[in-house]
């Protein structure tokens, strides 16, 4: 009597693509969120090139293919790395816009560095900001949503023309302080008193999202 697990010949029969078995990949209740988790961890200690979809199975412990099933392709792990490590940008408080444009440069820079300034958000910040400085795929994946998710309600106000050019120049104006800051360490704005960074670049913020 032949064995129900192997095919003609006593060969085990091919194993099909896609998910794979749930004894075998580790899946199981918070398999999504340890995959996630592990994938944060590996790009900001290993960066984008040296992070390989095997390696956040292995932290993660579930088979590769349950993270190709989750997420795609290491690109794709990337952008939700990214995405839940600017979760507290990318869901800006409805304050922030509260009261229409006026003002709004303020709110919106009090607001990021507040999330650069806070130590749980800003370490996996710099992470993903290194690897989008030595990756053109990280640094893609970076843009994408930093000038269209974090700014796209402001940039959506009918109010003001080159609606998409302000956003995207209040952006700049936001993550390059921010860099010079927090990565590049450039002195005295490393050291500057938080206060001190919000009452010089508001304005500019104001000015690039509804001056003339």
């Amino acid at each position: 009597m032949t064995s129900g697990g192997t095919g003609a010949g006593g060969t085990a029969p091919a194993r099909r693509r896609g998910r794979p078995p749930r004894t075998e990949a580790g899946d199981g209740p918070g398999a999504r969120e340890r995959i996630l988790t592990a994938a944060r961890a590996e790009f900001a200690a290993r960066g984008y090139e040296k992070t390989s979809v095997r390696g956040i199975a292995k932290a993660a412990d579930v088979d590769p293919a349950l993270v190709h099933h989750y997420y795609g392709t290491k690109e794709q792990v990337f952008a939700a790395a990214v995405e839940m490590s600017f979760a507290p940008a990318l869901n800006a408080p409805e304050a922030v816009l509260e009261g229409g444009l006026d003002g709004v440069g303020e709110r919106l820079t009090r607001f990021v560095f507040g999330v650069w300034e806070n130590p749980v958000t800003r370490e996996p910040l710099l992470a993903i900001v290194r690897s989008a400085l030595t990756n053109d795929v990280a640094a893609a994946v970076f843009r994408k949503l930093v000038a269209r998710q974090l700014l796209r309600r402001i940039a959506g106000e009918p109010a003001v023309p080159d609606a998409d050019l302000r956003a995207e120049l209040a952006a700049a104006q936001l993550v390059g302080t921010a860099m010079l800051r927090y990565v590049i360490k450039l002195e005295p704005l490393a050291s500057a008193d938080p206060e001190r960074i919000v009452a010089r670049v508001a304005p500019v913020v104001q000015q690039h999202l509804t001056g003339p």
